[in-house]
């Protein structure tokens, strides 16, 4: 049995955990603060809220990242997860550094989720140094240049992975007038102001602009995605993921989050050429400009970032872990 914590803010976490648990062969439990998503394939626990507003020594002075003191919601979530760790012999963790630490403290092999940003805080080196392997939501050929070799050693590169990779991408939209943009905002929130899509498009008459949000959702993403010319999205892992797997010209826009997670991925985007990559919204005068250069770069690159097997390539290594190949 496999189990696999899924994280609960935002919709990337639950997101990519319902893609590699749809390719395993080991059967899966998952344990989560969120609800069961309906594709599913196995058992799933639904863990007590540890939300507070006024956590004691939540961090054990730097060591952690939460784990408060007298929490009653806290305790019982961890008591409900030492609860099933007899019956793991796989746990996969997406992403906690708690959750990772209690199945190493119960003799239960890990996989975690490796994230991109600033990650050399003690928590994170306690969490990814335990881990058995790393399993790396991008291509070995994008490396974090900061990781110490013993993370590397043990690492899992499988590439971006995106919901829409078992689709076959289309060929780009025809150069009509208007051309038209879609924006992607995430669910862990976002910079965009009220009136700033409308300024920018008082700036970019040629071009049609549609909005996608949790508030606002898409009826078809895979059509919305397809139908765009350029794609404007946040620099989290799943929105990049399924710009790549549509294979569109994108301008990534890095939001705040922990670590500098975005600009990290956005600076490398960058760096290599795949898209337009920003590390903030930028000046409304600047977007006639960007949307004509992520036009230039195209899309072809999109490839090396997302090989479109990444979900069966991590299920392969988890079942393979699962029946003690980790020794």
């Amino acid at each position: 049995m496999i189990g696999y914590y899924v994280h609960h803010h935002g919709v990337g976490h639950v997101t990519r955990a319902c893609q590699i648990a749809s390719h395993l062969q080991s059967p899966v439990m998952g344990f989560s603060s969120l609800p069961r998503p309906r594709s599913w394939p196995g058992e799933w626990v639904e863990l007590p809220d540890d939300v507070s507003d006024d956590p004691r020594d939540p961090t054990a002075g730097g060591l952690l990242h939460w784990a408060p003191l007298g929490h009653p919601g806290y305790s019982a979530r961890m008591a409900v997860l030492s609860q099933h760790m007899g019956r793991l012999d796989l746990m996969m963790v997406d992403v906690s550094v708690e959750v990772s630490l209690l199945a190493r403290l119960h003799g239960v092999p890990t996989v975690v989720v490796a994230m991109r940003g600033d990650r050399s805080d003690s928590a994170h080196r306690l969490a990814y140094d335990c881990a058995t392997s790393l399993l790396v939501p991008w291509s070995a050929s994008f490396p974090e240049p900061w990781w110490p070799s013993r993370w590397t050693e043990k690492a899992r590169f499988v590439g971006a992975i995106s919901r829409f990779d078992d689709r076959p991408s289309a060929c780009l939209p025809t150069n009509g007038s208007p051309r038209r943009v879609l924006v992607l905002l995430g669910g862990g929130g976002h910079d965009m102001t009220p009136g700033m899509l409308s300024d920018i498009g008082a700036r970019t008459t040629e071009w049609e602009w549609t909005l996608r949000s949790v508030d606002a959702p898409s009826p078809d993403l895979w059509q919305d995605l397809l139908g765009s010319d350029v794609v404007v999205c946040h620099g989290g892992n799943n929105a990049v993921a399924e710009v790549a797997a549509a294979g569109r010209p994108a301008i990534v826009v890095a939001q705040d989050r922990p670590f500098r997670e975005q600009h990290h991925t956005t600076d490398v985007l960058e760096r290599a050429g795949i898209c337009v990559g920003l590390a903030g919204w930028p000046a409304v005068e600047d977007w006639p400009r960007l949307l004509d250069t992520a036009l230039e770069r195209g899309a072809a690159a999109w490839s090396a970032w997302n090989p479109r097997d990444g979900a069966l390539q991590a299920a392969r290594h988890l079942d393979a872990l699962a029946t003690g190949e980790w020794s």
